[in-house]
């Protein structure tokens, strides 16, 4: 929700949505933070390039000082397309590296309570 491009509203969508997906809340705002300063410029990167992806356009970065009302909504609509295209990319990676990590975390927390039982026995 950190990378949707509704500034304002990320973090009450994010517990909206974190309500219905019987979510921990506040991980869930821990995790939405990702709209920080230092990765803004990344994000937006990020957004455009995937967005000039999805339009099919080849000067993905190409700005000018001569602006047109059409550069603008292009640029625009570039920028929304590709920051929900990167919201989901994100959410998608972050969700299986996280589901991994904890399996992984899981078997090695299992072997530590199996140790456990045979030096108390």
């Amino acid at each position: 929700m950190g990378i949707v491009p509704i500034w304002g509203f990320q973090m009450m969508i994010a517990v909206v949505v974190a309500r219905f997906a019987k979510l921990n809340i506040p991980l869930v705002l821990v995790a939405a933070n990702i709209s920080i300063p230092p990765l803004i410029p990344l994000i937006i990167y990020f957004s455009l390039l995937i967005g000039a992806k999805f339009l099919g356009i080849h000067d993905t970065l190409l700005f000018s000082f001569d602006l047109k009302q059409d550069d603008i909504e292009l640029k625009l609509k570039q920028y929304v397309i590709g920051s929900i295209a990167l919201a989901i990319m994100a959410s998608v990676f972050f969700g299986v590296l996280t589901y991994v990590c904890f399996k992984i975390g899981s078997r090695k927390t299992k072997g530590v309570k199996e140790m456990m039982e045979e030096l108390n026995s």
